[in-house]
């Protein structure tokens, strides 16, 4: 029975939990926007600090991979990276998109789950699933209109889950098609991290970074600088 500490800070909602063989044991969730630096830490912090436990009592870390925010993903992989390094602990990663995929109740009212992330205007990151979880098409950063999903929501109800989603409800309209707004969450990378410790399915600690999927762009601020 592995235990794993769990850092998801792919999007605006903030969480760390504690596995003991899939299970959850312990999880801390912030929605403060744009406070990963600063609250990654201290929430590792108080969720080991909850069961009496050090990060060299557990058997790995598991972070989320990407796509998501920029800024999330860099902070989150080099908390977890710094941790499994100072400890000794393997590293193990999962997809952004396959943690929302595993917090839908009921996967199986639907013919296929689409997670959609947030990439600004009427673009989502995104990939197809099959009720059981498993992943259909490569992860892509699409423009959604009209025509997409058709061929998808012409097969049964179709489940657009995360924090794109319902910005996509107007434009795909469709009896089939069926709007979540949600947020990946540590507590749901769980199973997905236990079957990657058995398998031994570690990432290198040197090279390994997180998928970004597009390059980062700076922007300019408006705000007077003096």
């Amino acid at each position: 029975m592995a235990r794993i500490l769990l850092i998801e800070t792919s999007t605006s909602v903030l969480s760390v939990a504690l596995s003991e063989g899939g299970t959850v044991v312990c999880e801390r969730i912030s929605e403060e926007p744009r406070q990963q630096a600063s609250l990654t830490a201290p929430l590792v912090k108080e969720v080991l600090d909850g069961r009496g436990l050090k990060v060299q009592d557990c058997d790995a870390i598991c972070v989320s991979s990407g796509p998501g925010s920029y800024t999330g993903l860099r902070v989150g992989v080099s908390t977890a990276k710094g941790l499994a390094f100072g400890a000794g602990l393997p590293l193990i990663a999962v997809s952004t998109l396959d943690i929302l995929v595993a917090g839908v109740e009921n996967p199986s009212s639907y013919r296929y789950i689409v997670p959609m992330l947030d990439a600004r205007r009427m673009e989502v990151y995104t990939a197809v699933y099959s009720a059981d979880g498993k992943r259909l098409t490569d992860i892509e950063a699409r423009i959604v209109d009209a025509g997409s999903f058709q061929d998808r929501l012409g097969e049964g109800d179709v489940l657009f889950v995360g924090d794109g989603a319902l910005k996509c409800k107007d434009v795909l309209s469709h009896p089939h098609a069926h709007f979540l707004e949600a947020s990946p969450l540590a507590g749901n990378m769980a199973a997905a991290a236990e079957s990657a410790f058995k398998d031994g399915r570690f990432e290198n600690l040197a090279y390994f970074e997180p998928f970004y999927l597009k390059d980062f762009v700076a922007t300019v601020s408006r705000k007077a600088l003096w």
